[in-house]
């Protein structure tokens, strides 16, 4: 699967009781439930009230360096 990203979230107790009980029964672990649930949310067609909203653009830049920096013991360069 490649790497993982450890996560917390908050869930209603009857969600977590009720996903607990599945991986029991089905004998899994309660991280394949969760991830077994998510992929099939994000694999499902929008909804049609959803996909007339604008998409999210997703902005990442690099920071931008101004110059020397001084400090108490000198300038420092970067």
């Amino acid at each position: 699967m490649g790497s993982h990203m450890r996560t917390t979230i908050d869930l209603p107790d009857e969600l977590l009781i009720a996903a607990k009980k599945r991986a029991a029964e089905t004998r899994v672990t309660l991280r394949e439930i969760f991830e077994r649930g998510l992929r099939r949310e994000l694999q499902q067609p929008r909804r049609a009230a959803l996909s007339r909203r604008r998409p999210i653009r997703w902005v990442t830049a690099k920071p931008k360096f101004f110059g020397p920096i001084e400090t108490s013991l000198g300038t420092a360069t970067g």
